[in-house]
């Protein structure tokens, strides 16, 4: 796609991190809790994306999108689950076995 966000063309960097002005974007509670000021918030919105992340993290995020999955550790996802009440990592593929006569 792009190598860094601010070559994007539908990106919100240009606003958040530039100090681009538009009517589109709206600044979210969470980007004005960076910062004090407009100069820190943009600084501390550049941060964010200073290092780029190594493509396996980026694999682990995109599959647990995808198949809508909690990503954390072990603690964290047992966490979720208990919260939400189902599972929350990936199952295994294909149908379940059958358990003939299991009361005999």
């Amino acid at each position: 796609m792009v190598n860094h966000p601010a070559e994007y063309k539908w990106s919100s960097y240009a606003a958040n991190a530039q100090g681009a002005d538009t009517e589109l974007i709206k600044p979210h509670p969470l980007y004005q809790a960076l910062g004090m000021d407009v100069a820190s918030r943009q600084a501390a919105f550049r941060e964010l994306f200073r290092f780029q992340l190594d493509i396996g993290v980026v694999d682990e995020i995109r599959k647990a999108t995808n198949g809508n999955y909690a990503l954390g550790n072990a603690l964290f996802v047992h966490q979720i689950e208990d919260a939400l009440g189902r599972r929350v990592t990936a199952g295994r593929a294909g149908r379940p076995k059958k358990i003939l006569n299991m009361l005999l």
